[in-house]
């Protein structure tokens, strides 16, 4: 009955300690951020020690409750010694789990970080009781602790792969379509949305070509009854293509054409700069329209990922 007792006081105790390492976590890490922020190394520093003189308080109050278990409180000093101990592995820990939540995600999921924290301060108290079970295993949790930490850093600097950045950008994968490139051009992936897709087709010496992929209706211009732009300053011709193509040409300060399909919801434009412009290749791009393969969408791993 008595190792009963003992076990579950042991076990409140662990937890009394868990609660208060929470709300330490919580407290500390904001305060030594704003610290940090003060100008002058004394508003810090003044900072740094209250918190520490607080938080070892907080944790001698709870070993008193448990004085007659923990064998290194019955020696001089030995409670404040305690708390000392407890508190400077608990906030190595807390400061570990900080570090690893910053590389992961920037500090935004303070829940976790808070009950991180918390069950590092337990785990230090853990390695001060009798049992010798009780400290292999708070020995072998924060060794796991700390290896699963370490495996977490390691592959949040690991690149994306073309599946995670698609989905972290919310990019629409039925978007995502080129045609083949017309002979001597290269084609380069420019950008992914969820509202568009675009890519250039390059060449020595010869201007470029755009393809840009939008859905139907996403084209804020007003257009007459043939689907033209209705211009707004400079002169816009628009031509049947065939094909179910449509030719606009645009004159003016910047003279260009388009090229455009309208083909299962999709809006297909092919833009051609300059006034001698590469209509053959822009018509083999729009009769060649499949989607892009994993490997024409890898330089999309280039462009920046939402965290």
């Amino acid at each position: 009955m008595t190792q009963r007792k003992e076990a579950g006081r042991a076990i409140a105790h662990l937890a009394a300690v868990w609660l208060v390492g929470c709300t330490l976590t919580g407290v500390q890490l904001p305060t030594v951020l704003v610290a940090l922020f003060t100008d002058g190394a004394a508003p810090f520093t003044a900072a740094l020690a209250g918190v520490v003189l607080l938080a070892v308080a907080a944790l001698a109050g709870l070993g008193t409750a448990v004085r007659t278990i923990v064998p290194l409180m019955r020696r001089a000093h030995g409670l404040w010694t305690w708390a000392a101990s407890v508190y400077a592995l608990g906030t190595v820990g807390a400061f570990g789990a900080a570090v690893v939540n910053f590389k992961i995600n920037h500090l935004e999921n303070g829940l976790l970080l808070y009950l991180t924290g918390g069950t590092c301060y337990a785990l230090a108290a853990a390695l001060f009781l009798p049992d010798t079970r009780v400290r292999l295993g708070a020995l072998g949790a924060a060794t796991a602790l700390a290896a699963g930490g370490s495996y977490a850093t390691w592959a949040a600097k690991q690149p994306p792969t073309l599946s995670e950045w698609i989905t972290a950008n919310g990019v629409d994968r039925t978007l995502l379509r080129v045609g083949d490139p017309p002979p001597d051009y290269a084609l380069h992936i420019l950008s992914a949305s969820k509202d568009g897709f675009g890519a250039d087709y390059e060449r020595p010496h010869s201007a470029r070509l755009h393809l840009d992929v939008k859905r139907v209706g996403d084209d804020p211009r007003r257009v007459d009854t043939r689907g033209c732009p209705v211009p707004t300053g400079e002169p816009i011709h628009c031509t049947d293509d065939g094909g179910g193509r449509q030719l606009l040409t645009y004159e003016g300060g910047y003279e260009h054409q388009e090229l455009r399909l309208h083909h299962d919801g999709l809006v297909y434009t092919v833009t051609v700069e300059g006034s001698h412009t590469d209509l053959p290749a822009a018509r083999h791009i729009l009769s060649t329209l499949r989607p892009a393969t994993d490997a024409e969408l890898t330089g999309l791993l280039e462009l920046p990922m939402r965290q």
